[in-house]
């Protein structure tokens, strides 16, 4: 039992050395939740370990998101997770009345063209999301959302597990 203590320790450490680096890493501070005393506790480096396994483990991983996330910010490139992120809560979406002014949001956000975060997607998936909003089901953004998940999945998660923040985590 010491030594699983002395590990979380060593964790929480590691994190709390991320806000004492660079810039870069201030980030990953601000999006750990409002007590990570606690959740720092929570997090070994067996569960840190896992992401490595696959890109969804990561992505379903609170921590590993928030990582994720802080990588992505440093490489101006976070909105390809906000636009899944966005997408996976629009397909929890019941109201037919909210589906049609979330989807607008979504794609005005992240698809049309010089949209303020706007993804990079090909113009072929781009219309046919465009096509999709003229009777938007929660199934308008699968093709677009599945193209920024193979982006993220192929590009930025194997850079991401190279990366400082997370082999910090190790």
């Amino acid at each position: 039992l010491p030594y699983t203590d002395h590990r979380n320790r060593g964790m929480r450490t590691r994190l709390g050395c991320l806000s004492h680096k660079s810039d870069s890493y201030n980030d990953f501070t601000a999006i750990l939740p409002d007590k990570p005393n606690r959740a720092l506790k929570r997090l070994s480096t067996e569960e840190a370990t896992r992401w490595a396994d696959s890109f969804d483990v990561l992505l379903s991983h609170k921590y590993g998101l928030a990582a994720f996330r802080a990588f992505l910010k440093t490489e101006f490139s976070e909105e390809n997770l906000e636009f899944w992120l966005a997408c996976e809560d629009f397909k929890k979406t019941r109201s037919a009345a909210k589906l049609a002014s979330k989807a607008q949001r979504i794609f005005e956000e992240f698809i049309d063209v010089q949209a303020p975060r706007e993804v990079n997607i090909d113009f072929q998936t781009r219309e046919l999301t465009r096509r999709n909003m003229q009777e938007p089901s929660l199934s308008c953004f699968d093709q677009a959302q599945g193209k920024v998940h193979s982006l993220m999945e192929k590009d930025s998660y194997p850079r991401f597990l190279r990366s400082k923040i997370y082999t910090d985590l190790l």
